[in-house]
């Protein structure tokens, strides 16, 4: 199941067929379904994004218009438009992260600043510890497990 947006109708062709639209150039003038006025409206023929000048109800495309025109929701309006693509497969299942992503960053530069200060340790020719060198491996893993996590 998806939403296929190059799918949604021409707004042209869709906004000529919902509203009485007048005008000329991108931006067209239309009644207001919203509150009943005959002239505030202006939708985007090329874009399909529309907004009332008096009420201030307003969209990006046609699905918004059509959505709130109807009272649907986004996938009923999709459906009703031609945009949803229903292929009997269920939606597919995102991978849960180990960590939000902004923890998994903080986690990856305290690892780094471990890593960096060890290797600068090992440049000047100090021996590591059987502990550094534990906790080194463990800052592998733990970058490894962020790395899979997020691939």
């Amino acid at each position: 199941m998806s939403f296929d947006r190059e799918r949604l109708p021409d707004p042209l062709d869709y906004y000529s067929t919902a509203l009485k639209i007048v005008g000329r150039g991108p931006w067209r003038t239309s009644e207001c379904v919203f509150h009943g006025g005959s002239d505030s409206m202006r939708v985007n023929v090329k874009t399909g994004g529309w907004v009332c000048m008096s009420c201030g109800a307003k969209g990006g495309d046609v699905l918004s218009y059509h959505m709130q025109a109807h009272g649907l929701e986004f996938i009923d309006a999709a459906k009703a438009l031609g945009a949803w693509s229903d292929d009997g497969r269920p939606p597919p299942r995102q991978k849960p992260t180990p960590l939000p992503p902004r923890a998994a960053l903080e986690v990856l530069n305290f690892e780094a600043v471990l890593v960096v200060t060890a290797a600068g340790n090992l440049a000047q020719g100090r021996v590591l510890t059987d502990q550094d060198r534990q906790r080194l491996i463990q800052a592998a893993q733990r970058i490894g497990t962020i790395a899979e996590g997020f691939a």
